[in-house]
């Protein structure tokens, strides 16, 4: 029978990779969720179209480490670039929208005070761009 280990024991253990817990050997990427492991998996695959260059490496760990970083990399990119897009697609909604508050604004004033005059006129536009402000 094995002593028990301290957490720090287990936990220093488990960073170090594949080990012989009380009796057993563990596998640290059981420990992870099940939804970490399968995003983890599925790095693993896009690192493997990389694998005739890393396995050419002095450490072939760490430069497949770099290989899923490459991969995760260019996956950010992608995002950022749709990002920018669905940023710019609510800048144009906020600016429709504006203008259509500010129309609808503007006819609610003039109905309600029937404004003749130029001064008039200027008057509900001063209202309008206050209520705008709101």
């Amino acid at each position: 029978m094995l002593p028990p280990l301290s957490i720090y024991a287990l936990t220093k253990e488990k960073l170090v990779g594949d080990v012989m817990l009380f009796g057993e050997e563990g596998d640290w990427k059981e420990l992870l969720s099940s939804r970490a492991q399968v995003e983890l998996a599925e790095l693993i695959e896009k690192a493997k179209m990389h694998r005739s260059a890393y396995t050419q490496a002095d450490d072939v760990k760490v430069a497949q480490l770099w290989a899923a970083l490459t991969e995760l990399s260019l996956e950010m990119k992608k995002l950022q670039d749709k990002l920018s897009k669905v940023e710019i697609l609510a800048q144009g909604f906020r600016a429709l929208g504006e203008t259509a508050k500010r129309d609808a604004i503007k006819e609610r004033i003039t109905e309600l005070f029937r404004p003749k005059t130029s001064t008039e006129k200027e008057e509900v536009e001063k209202i309008v761009d206050t209520l705008m402000e709101f």
